[in-house]
């Protein structure tokens, strides 16, 4: 229930997903769904009604596609990855298979046999505990509703590409189809009643840079349109009707977050050193060569990770190695001089591709993925080493292997590499003989086996995800267990400097890639621990870049000193707090 507050200002209280402050007139957005009746049909109908319902399928399967492929282009493929989701309801056959059982058994309609199905499938996701599976309620119902539309013949209702005037949407739910319409220059900001951080519509709406909220429970049914309200995506708060005392205290709070994202754009092209002298790299992840342009506005020297996959998951068909080549060297051209660190394909685990039929795996994380696919798919891991070899012309190509287990899986794939240059050599196409090459170290059998694989390459590569992850066995995405995801867990940071000593010891350099190299309260222990690099995504590096010139090496070196002694992540984490938030303490204020 709302907070009542003097001159009916009202408060309301849910989960922050998408930072901001805006205020303005709220609309709210009612979906009301489309009655489905339920139709006998006779002998000679159920044919047709089959093959109407595969004709739906197929226009659904493309509209998707199309709006994939237009968010792709607005926001990243990372967002537009979120619709392969969508794409793989469309292609369970046991979920088609029991439709379709259901229209020949009970000789029924389409609409209502998909729906019958579609809702028995995300009732039971809804209902459990586990964030990521609710959500995937939501991927089956943004699905269903669409093939109900297509096949009833209905427009999709909500239509929020032509809003007359600015406002703050309020609404039950969005779904990630209705936030990828979302108009930037009239949608001030967005609050929903359900939703998580981790909610595909969350994720849209931080790259969008649109304030939201979600997780609010029943705000939609206490608000009316036309109302004014404002609305904080730091805290997650709606403050409907605000006295003006409260907007007083919000100008102040948006002055002080406009003066830090001032100090943070005068940083973009000054480098990131520490007080006493020490020269900290700082790279950006990317997924595409579209993205190149962020790298450059961010005031990153580079790309830490090139995520070729992508370039996988968004392609209606397999990308050839001409396709894959023109993606590289546009990157690397563009970027050049910096350099552009591609990974090799890391398909699997949560990233599937239609064109390359995969197992079901009781644990897909721990089963066929990156490396020991590559090695295995021969052909595709052919045409991916050898346009990236060709792309290495432009001189500022690096490369490196995800998953890395042990040193037969790099022997393996460091023989291939040399196969392919050969070819490559006799068909007389350049490439840079002397292009660098990597391993990520991900898994813990690597660092243990980090001083030999140090050997045989020029850079390691921590993906700190997967390392907590394998190390702690924690899926972060489990809400029972989320807790126990602990960078700062003392395990994790010994693995962190082992893997380091064992590279300096060979001479090369280390780089972080995953969420810890873009955490402001993480980088002084990183760069204490000995990390060279760190590349984070390109929104991240303003403010990573902001800590460290913030920071004095001498001061990250003690705090590792302490970190690599303490017995426990919290007290870890708490030394690390209270260092940042001594060298900058406004990038910290509002979280």
């Amino acid at each position: 229930m709302p907070e009542a507050m003097p001159k009916s200002e009202m408060t309301f209280r849910g989960i922050p997903v998408s930072g901001g402050i805006c205020r303005g007139k709220i609309l709210l957005q009612h979906r009301t769904r489309p009655a489905i009746s339920e139709r006998q049909l006779t002998d000679l109908e159920l044919v047709e009604e089959v093959h109407r319902l595969e004709k739906v399928l197929a226009q659904t399967r493309q509209q998707i596609i199309e709006v994939q492929h237009r968010v792709s282009v607005a926001m990243g493929a990372t967002e537009g990855g979120i619709f392969d989701a969508h794409l793989m309801v469309l292609e369970d056959r046991t979920l088609m298979d029991e439709v379709v059982r259901l229209i020949q058994g009970q000789k029924v309609n389409a609409e209502h046999a998909f729906h019958t199905v579609a809702e028995r499938y995300a009732a039971t996701l809804a209902a459990v505990e586990d964030d990521y599976l609710r959500e995937r309620a939501t991927d089956m119902r943004d699905v269903t509703e669409r093939v109900l539309n297509n096949l009833m013949g209905l427009d999709a209702e909500v239509d929020l590409r032509h809003l007359n005037e600015p406002c703050i949407i309020i609404s039950h739910d969005l779904t990630p189809s209705h936030t990828a319409q979302l108009d930037r220059h009239k949608v001030l900001g967005f609050a929903t009643d359900v939703g998580s951080k981790t909610s595909h519509t969350a994720i849209m709406a931080r790259s969008l840079r649109i304030p939201a909220v979600v997780g609010l429970k029943d705000v939609s049914s206490h608000l009316e349109n036309g109302q004014y309200a404002l609305l904080d995506g730091y805290k997650g708060i709606i403050v409907v009707n605000p006295t003006d005392q409260t907007l007083r205290e919000y100008d102040e709070t948006i002055r002080r977050h406009a003066t830090l994202e001032e100090k943070l754009g005068d940083l973009l092209q000054k480098p990131a050193i520490t007080l006493d002298g020490h020269r900290v790299t700082l790279l950006a992840n990317i997924e595409e060569a579209a993205d190149s342009s962020q790298v450059k506005a961010s005031g990153a020297e580079g790309v830490g990770l090139f995520r070729t996959e992508y370039l996988f998951i968004n392609a209606e068909r397999l990308p050839g190695e001409e396709a894959q080549y023109q993606a590289y060297r546009e990157a690397a051209r563009t970027l050049k001089p910096l350099p552009v660190v591609i990974r090799t394909l890391d398909l699997g685990g949560d990233k599937f591709i239609a064109h390359l039929p995969v197992p079901r795996e009781m644990n897909p994380f721990l089963g066929w993925r990156a490396i020991r696919l590559c090695l295995q798919e021969r052909d595709i891991f052919r045409e991916h080493l050898r346009a990236i070899l060709r792309a290495s012309a432009e001189g500022n190509v690096k490369m490196m292997f995800p998953m890395i287990s042990g040193l037969e899986e790099l022997n393996q794939a460091n023989a291939l590499v040399e196969e392919y240059k050969a070819e490559l050599r006799k068909e007389n196409v350049p490439f840079d003989e002397r292009m660098e090459i990597g391993a990520m170290i991900e898994i813990p059998s690597a660092v243990m086996v980090a001083d030999s694989l140090a050997k045989r390459l020029k850079f390691f590569s921590i993906g700190t995800n997967d390392l907590i992850q394998y190390s702690l066995a924690v899926d972060r995405m489990n809400e029972k267990i989320a807790h126990l995801y602990e960078p700062t867990h003392p395990a994790i940071v010994r693995l962190i400097k082992t893997t380091v000593d064992a590279a300096h010891n060979h001479g090369i350099r280390v780089s972080i890639c995953g969420e810890m190299a873009g955490d402001p309260v993480l980088v002084p222990l990183l760069l204490g621990l000995g990390v060279d690099e760190l590349s984070a995504a390109p929104s991240l590096v303003p403010q990573v870049k902001f800590v460290v010139r913030r920071l004095k090496l001498s001061e990250a070196k003690a705090l590792a000193d302490f970190a690599l002694t303490c017995e426990s992540a919290a007290g870890i984490l708490n030394r690390c707090q209270k260092l940042t938030r001594e060298i900058a303490p406004g990038l910290f204020e509002e979280k």
